[in-house]
């Protein structure tokens, strides 16, 4: 299989899709293409990314194509063991879909107003209405995710899945942008941040020599 990625350090979908496939436990080749430079244009009308209309992720097995982040997880996890996933009880499943969902489908002011950087911790502001309302809807699922199914490790479901990967990149953002959380919630968000995974992707972050202007903040004198 074949994973094409954008930039570590800004690309919350891309880190889903990274997730998911290290998740699956299947062997892939990473390929990582800088965004917004001014190469971009010419990259993203390459043949590997015309499936998913010049978007990343996506991923090729053999000539099999599936594009964003949740139908990644889903195709790799039909292709693994879906346990690796998703919860086996039925109700917490259930839970853990709609939640997985949601993540894909909302907290639109989150993710406009704090923009993934995991190069980055900047000191706290006061966040918008909009973002606090998005954060207070996280808590409240990640209450009643722990509360209900989460007595089987640190993690939403008890172990590392599905849900945890989608929510990965909100939890760098509280980071980044040090947002109020709930208490309980710190303990479960450096479970992800810690997870071998999120480490070695924070590591690439580090790692990679692009910077894109618009995804910083200006510096604190």
């Amino acid at each position: 299989m074949k994973l094409i990625l954008g930039n570590k350090a800004y690309s919350s979908w891309s880190l889903r899709g990274w997730l998911a496939a290290k998740q699956s436990g299947l062997a892939f080749e990473e390929i990582t293409l800088p965004l917004y430079d001014e190469h971009w244009p010419t990259r993203r009308a390459q043949a590997d990314l015309a499936p998913s209309s010049g978007k990343v992720p996506i991923l090729w097995d053999g000539d099999i194509a599936v594009w964003d982040s949740l139908a990644i997880i889903e195709y790799l996890a039909e292709k693994s063991d879906a346990r690796r996933f998703w919860p086996e009880d039925v109700a917490a499943r259930a839970f853990a879909r709609s939640m997985a969902a949601e993540m894909h489908s909302a907290y639109l002011a989150l993710r406009r107003e704090h923009s993934m950087n995991t190069r980055r911790i900047y000191p706290a502001q006061t966040p918008s209405e909009a973002v606090l309302a998005d954060i207070a809807r996280i808590m409240e699922l990640w209450s009643q995710a722990r509360a209900r199914h989460g007595s089987g490790g640190d993690f939403l479901f008890g172990t590392f899945g599905a849900v945890d990967i989608m929510f990965a990149p909100v939890i760098t953002r509280f980071i980044t942008y040090s947002l109020p959380v709930a208490r309980f919630a710190e303990p479960y968000m450096q479970a992800v941040i810690s997870h071998p995974f999120m480490q070695q992707w924070i590591g690439g972050a580090q790692a990679e020599p692009w910077v894109i202007d618009k995804f910083e903040l200006p510096e604190q004198v």
